[in-house]
This record gives C-alpha cells, structure tokens and sequence, in this order.
C-alpha cells in the first residue's frame, strides 16, 4: 500500500513540475545534447553541449527582447554574406588559449594544431524554470589532447527577463584536478561571444575577410571611451557594443564583476569578437616585463561572473551605467 502511495506521490509530484515547466515564463528544459531556453513561449537561446567540430560547449544563439539576433550564425549555419572566420568563435562561450600550454580557446575538431585542448560536458543538474528567471547548472571537464582532466568547472547559468532586456548571469568556478595549472598571459580569452556581422564596427572586418553585411556597431565602455582603438585591451567594468539589426537598434553589454578572482581586459575587436579576458596582460599593455598569468595550485580555486545584457536602442539610451549600478546592488 505505502508503495501505491509512492507513486501516486511521485505522479502527482512530476505532473505538478510538469505544469509548472509548462506555465513558467522562464522555461529552461534538456534535450540530448542541449539545453532548451524559452522566453514567453519563444525560443531564447540552447546551450549545446557537444556536436560536429565544436570541442567546447556554448549558448547559441542569443536573442534580444524582441527575437532580433545578435549573434554569429556561423559556423553553427551557412548564411550569404556573413563572415566565415574563426570557425571556433561560436555564439557564447568560456575558454583560454594557453592552459598548461593547451589551447582550449582555438580548438575545432578540423584544426590541424597538435595542442588542443576541449571541454566537455559531464552533466546538467539543478534545471529551474520560473517566471521570470531560470537556470541550470553543467559540470565540465577540461581535457589535455590525450583525454587527462587538467581542470574542473562548475558552471551556472540563470536567465532573467523583462519587458525589453534579456540577461544572463554566468557563475563560474574552475578547480585543478592534479597538480598546479598555468593559465598563461595570452590574449586569446576567455568570457567570449561572436556578435552578428550587422554589428560589427564599420570598416573593421577580421584580417583577408570581407563582410558583405554592413557593419553599424560601435564598443563603448564605462569611461565612455568608445571603438576598437580605444577600448581594445583596457580594463572597465563594462563595456557595451551596439548597433542596428534588421533596422532595429539593439546592443549587448558585458558585466566584468568587481568580486572576480581576477579583473578582465577587454579583447573586444571591430570585426565582432566581444570577450573579457583576466589571463591576459603583457599581451595588452605590450610591457613584456609585466605577467598576466595565473598559478592555480592544488586545493585552490578561481570565481568569475559575468552578467550580458540584451537591450534595445544604444549605449545611452539604454542607460547601461544604471543597469551597472543595478548590478551592484544585486552582487553585494
């Protein structure tokens, strides 16, 4: 009898979360190797684990308010006219270059460099749909080319919506699984995404490639200075990039959080690769007798957060400072 009423109990409980997934504005649900979120009944973005050349996981695509896209679709899809460089830049990711000397950042599965590193996923726990925010928790594995666990992650990730922003709140912690573990001073890192071609900064495509997409972006950041020259390899507690999808103005801005283990640069570049970096310094500031590297020991972690913002009109309009000042109240 006690065993009827279990299962009885356990029906009633899972057709309640059923509902519950169901009616929540913030729905977050896993499928094979994705993660699905929904916003108000449209998709919002899906973390993919794994697939196809991809050797690290990542959110694709990322959507404003309003469904525009402001991310890349390639190389996840084959679109006319936009760029098809750095393959391994794809939607949302979090990665470094130089990890005991693996490369976990440049690493598709058709490279044909010997030191890639890759990223996988062990499991999703902890899914929470609501409505307004949801989240969900991936445990990962970093891998040196033979398969040995150089680091652990935990990575949570939660959603929050309004009426016209869309945010994302990344939570990280990285641990050594034996031994110490370098994280070199090398630009080419580590809180990234690939932004839409439409809002690449005009005249500023990557090196040998043409954008037949007319770039409308423009970076800004706290200290309001504003485009690649400016912004590329300072430190600031934001920066902004925003521009004009499908004649519709929208930006997405990046949160460094002031409690990080380590502050970013910014190794944000016109052709649209928007990425903070903490393990970068002499390959910023071009003073070889400065280290930007980390040491992580046996025992020792390191924490980020990062906060993306999705917002309509431009830096100003959206009053980026203030949704800073916002974020501040929340973190402390």
């Amino acid at each position: 009898m006690s065993f009827v009423r279990s299962l009885l109990a356990s029906s009633v409980a899972s057709l309640f979360l059923t509902a519950v997934s169901a009616h929540a504005q913030v729905a977050i649900s896993q499928e094979g190797d994705a993660v699905h979120v929904a916003i108000d009944g449209q998709p919002f973005t899906d973390f993919v684990l794994r697939g196809g050349n991809a050797m690290k996981p990542y959110l694709y695509p990322l959507r404003s308010a309003t469904g525009k896209l402001v991310t890349r679709k390639f190389p996840m899809e084959n679109v006319e006219g936009e760029p098809k460089d750095h393959p391994h830049q794809r939607g949302l990711w979090f990665a470094h270059e130089r990890v005991n000397g693996f490369d976990f950042w440049n690493n598709e599965a058709d490279y044909k460099s010997t030191n890639r590193g890759r990223i996988v996923v062990n499991k999703i726990s902890d899914i929470q749909s609501g409505p307004d925010a949801g989240s969900f928790t991936a445990d990962l594995e970093w891998q040196d080319p033979n398969g040995g666990k150089v680091l652990s992650e935990t990575r949570k990730t939660t959603f929050h919506k309004t009426p016209t922003l869309r945010i994302i709140d990344v939570d990280i912690t990285l641990t050594p699984a034996a031994g110490d573990v370098k994280f070199g001073d090398a630009k080419d890192g580590a809180f990234g995404i690939r932004l839409a071609p439409a809002l690449e900064e005009p005249g500023n495509a990557a090196k040998g490639v043409t954008n037949q997409i007319p770039g409308t972006g423009k970076m800004t950041n706290a200290e309001g200075d504003s485009g690649e020259k400016a912004v590329w390899g300072k430190t600031s507690n934001w920066v902004d990039y925003a521009g004009e999808v499908d004649g519709e103005k929208v930006g997405i801005a990046i949160f460094d959080n002031p409690g990080n283990s380590r502050r970013a640069h910014w190794h944000s570049r016109g052709y649209g690769l928007f990425a903070a970096n903490p393990f970068g310094l002499s390959v910023f500031t071009k003073d070889k007798s400065q280290d930007g590297s980390v040491i992580l020991k046996p025992g020792e972690k390191l924490h980020f957060q990062y906060r993306v913002v999705i917002h309509p009109g431009d830096t100003q309009s959206a009053n980026i400072p203030a949704l800073w000042d916002a974020y501040l109240k929340e973190v402390k």
